[in-house]
């Protein structure tokens, strides 16, 4: 375990925006955790638990409390399921990344997709984490976790954790601290059918069709370079949280009328019916590289929100507003924030 007091999150996130945190406490070793959570509580409020950063805006001012960083790390097979799925357990800060070549190297199916999402397995159920037709939802079977509300371990299974379209129990609540999850993944030498065209065409293979693991997980990765979503990726636009807006639910009204303009309008595994945020920011008139406050602009790839130098939190945070007005205004439809605000 380390203790850093007045430690700088800039750094730590990948907008690279924010001030200090009173207390940075890093865990390496999980049977140091009770010692961890002690000192968390020595610091006013409740803790935050900081991973990769990824998807995180520090204030201009930083954090009074304490912030978590869970740096452990580890991989183990767990057995088997009733089904024959392969268990696999994971240290909730192992990198996703990492986690995701382990499995496609073993011949396991069932996260090929997720290859090049940043930020930390533990991470993943927060806002059950997908792309390209697999998220975690899929093959999370339980986690361990730290319930601050009954001060113990607590053991849950999937249904419990509440996993919907980017969003969980977890989700801008502090009451639990993730420490290690359980996933179920089948053995094969292919892939999940692909579902988007997108990846189908970097394949040149017709939708649906089943490819080796590690051809679909790069293509996935030359579709995620091509609009900037891989992290170091771009040189220009690296100062990123990914989407910063969800593709937000809409009703069957709004629907027919967004499939009448030509909008990808589509369900989701949750049973939702949702359009593409980008598409939506595009026809509020956004263009790319469009400068929106001093320091924040539309990225040069995809319709998202990057920081340049002179970047601010508050800056940050005007931004995000004059998108989901303009979007709002134009086309009558609310956008909501994906980041996590420290």
């Amino acid at each position: 375990m380390r203790v850093i007091h007045e430690a700088p999150l800039a750094p730590m996130t990948t907008l690279g925006i924010g001030g200090p945190a009173a207390a940075l406490i890093e865990l390496h070793d999980p049977a140091d955790f009770p010692e961890f959570v002690a000192l968390a509580d020595t610091f006013p409020g409740e803790p935050f638990c900081l991973g990769e950063g990824s998807n995180v805006l520090v204030s201009d001012t930083g954090c009074a409390g304490a912030v978590l960083r869970m740096s452990t790390k580890g991989v183990r097979l767990a057995g088997n399921t009733a089904d024959g799925r392969v268990l696999v357990e994971v240290q909730a800060g192992h990198l996703l990344a990492d986690l995701v070549a382990t499995t496609i190297a073993e011949g396991l199916t069932g996260m090929e997709m997720l290859v090049g999402i940043p930020g930390t397995t533990g991470a993943t159920p927060i806002q059950n984490v997908g792309a390209y037709g697999q998220e975690t939802a899929d093959t999370l079977v339980r986690v361990t976790a730290w319930d601050r509300k009954v001060r113990r371990m607590v053991t849950m299974d999937a249904a419990e954790c509440g996993l919907g379209h980017r969003t969980s129990v977890f989700k801008h609540s502090r009451r639990w601290t993730l420490l290690s999850l359980v996933f179920a993944l089948r053995r094969s030498e292919l892939s999940a059918p692909v579902t988007y065209r997108t990846v189908a065409a970097a394949l040149d293979v017709p939708v649906g069709s089943r490819v080796p693991l590690d051809e679909v997980a790069q293509a996935v990765l030359a579709v995620r370079r091509s609009k900037g979503m891989v992290l170091g990726c771009s040189g220009t636009d690296d100062r990123s949280v990914g989407s910063v807006f969800l593709s937000p639910e809409i009703s069957p009204a709004q629907a027919e009328g967004l499939r009448a303009r030509h909008a990808p309008v589509n369900r989701f595994p949750d049973g939702s019916v949702r359009v593409s945020a980008s598409w939506l920011i595009r026809q509020a008139g956004f263009e790319l590289r469009r400068p929106i406050v001093p320091g924040v602009r539309i990225s040069s790839l995809h319709y998202t929100l990057v920081a340049e130098e002179g970047a601010t939190a508050a800056g940050f945070r005007q931004a995000v507003d004059i998108v989901f007005q303009e979007v709002l205004r134009r086309t009558g439809v609310r956008l909501t924030s994906e980041i996590d605000f420290l």
